[in-house]
């Protein structure tokens, strides 16, 4: 049942011009349901904006924090020089004229369900500002920055957005991320900006799962019982209370460093549904599925990812782990590390997911993003077999929810320094999914003070849609 103030808007805007119907369509100081998102939708259709055939459900986006080297993962340049090329070879895939690096085996044995963009660029050197364009699709409050950390001016994670379109009324969050808030340790600002509402507000900061989810202990911060209560004695009302009455005063107690930001006070509630505590029961999956995804802490984030879009999330992100090693920033000790830490269990969990989505019928609904801040530089450092940082070429995935299967966007020049056709920019890249999930791009929302922003900066790339 549509509310009525969104059922009068709905009518009001049919007057409006296009730009208005876009900005004064979306403000609703009671947020956006499901059906209100529908009737947006009905409105950019009359305007004459172009939507996807069929609207992806859920994203999982999987953040390789630090910056992959493109030419160490799906752009290698053969033909170059030595000191550019590097150690690996190129591989052919299922895709004809496809090829991949050698290590991402998995990954050559179903490219036929992805899409490589090798044309992403912009000019941000900066792991934190470049990783806020990344998250959220708009440029950081400051470019070119890794002295500014998070702050309310921040545009709202692609999640937070989410979250104000798409709440699940399950009790679910509409918005998780794990296993932490990036953080450079090298950085003077220490946290990535964009990891949380911004100026939509706490309220759509989402939820963040910390942890080791491969340690057979592990479960969410929160939503642990006691034990001396079972799930049995939760149907008692008073054992209930028992149990708010204790995690009050531990939220209380709590720090800002608490997993759960502004969404503490909600954690309590969400134990007492059997739903959400099934969601993030990693114990359900079969020993041989956790296997498949691969007994780390990465391939259990990305599994947990695959639980909670299944039980109705929007979006889940994956932001990648503190391996104590600098992430993908390899500066130094390039190819040893993506060839034993990092590609191995990269490419072990991307295939778990895309076949395992496949399987399951899911993969036409969700839309599988993978993707790093930015590039590395060609030219491999003589001293220590590294690669600085490089925003102006690099590479992405995307696959499922809309995307063209077994495509390639975009081409870089010889050393894959720069692209030469079909540049792709983090806003063109964060509205496509936007996009690709049914948001109408070109609407407006107001942030505290009542100022009107686009959810998106970018161009769709419609060339990648089915």
């Amino acid at each position: 049942m549509r509310h009525r103030s969104g059922c009068d808007q709905f009518w009001q805007t049919r007057r409006m011009s296009r730009r208005q119907l876009l900005s004064a369509g979306s403000i609703s100081a009671l947020g956006l349901g499901i059906s209100e998102l529908d009737a947006r939708r009905a409105l950019a259709k009359e305007a004459g904006i172009r939507l996807p055939k069929k609207r992806a459900k859920a994203c999982i986006f999987l953040f390789m924090w630090g910056g992959p080297s493109q030419l160490d993962t799906f752009d290698l340049k053969p033909h170059a020089p030595s000191e550019i090329r590097g150690d690996f070879k190129p591989i052919s895939t299922k895709v004809p004229g496809m090829q991949i690096a050698e290590h991402f085996t998995g990954l050559a044995s179903i490219s036929d369900k992805v899409s490589i963009i090798r044309s992403l660029t912009h000019d941000d050197p900066a792991h934190l500002s470049s990783g806020h364009a990344t998250l959220t699709g708009q440029l950081a409050p400051i470019v070119k920055s890794d002295a500014d950390p998070p702050s309310s001016k921040d545009s709202p994670h692609l999640g937070s957005i989410l979250s104000k379109f798409r709440p699940t009324g399950t009790g679910l969050p509409a918005f998780v991320a794990m296993p932490w808030k990036a953080y450079h340790p090298a950085a003077p600002g220490g946290e990535a900006p964009g990891q949380h509402g911004g100026w939509l507000g706490a309220e759509h900061d989402g939820m963040l799962l910390t942890g080791d989810l491969n340690d057979p202990k592990w479960c969410p911060e929160g939503l642990a019982l006691p034990e001396s209560i079972s799930l049995g004695r939760l149907e008692s009302r008073v054992e209930l209370l028992k149990l708010f009455d204790s995690q009050r005063i531990n939220l209380q107690n709590s720090t800002s460093n608490s997993a759960y930001g502004s969404h503490q006070s909600r954690a309590a509630q969400m134990i007492s549904s059997p739903g959400v505590r099934q969601a993030f029961d990693l114990t359900r999956e079969s020993e041989s599925t956790r296997e498949r995804y691969g007994r780390n802490q990465h391939g259990q984030c990305v599994l947990m990812a695959r639980r909670l879009v299944e039980h109705g999330v929007p979006l889940v992100s994956v932001n990648w782990h503190n391996d104590g090693k600098n992430f993908w920033d390899t500066h130094g000790n390039n190819f040893n590390r993506l060839k034993n830490d990092l590609i191995p269990p990269s490419d072990q969990a991307l295939t778990a997911l895309l076949t395992d989505l496949d399987e399951r019928g899911l993969l036409e609904e969700t839309l599988v993003a993978w993707v790093g801040e930015f590039g590395r530089k060609p030219q491999i450092a003589k001293n220590n077999a590294g690669r600085e940082h490089w925003p102006f070429c690099y590479s992405g995935l995307l696959a499922g929810g809309g995307i063209q299967p077994g495509a390639v966007y975009g081409a870089s020049d010889k050393h894959a320094a720069y692209p030469i056709s079909d540049p792709v920019s983090p806003q063109d890249f964060a509205t496509t999914i936007l996009h690709a999930l049914g948001l109408p791009i070109e609407t407006h929302l107001l942030d505290r003070e009542d100022r009107p922003h686009r959810i998106s900066s970018g161009r769709v790339l419609h060339e990648l849609l089915t």
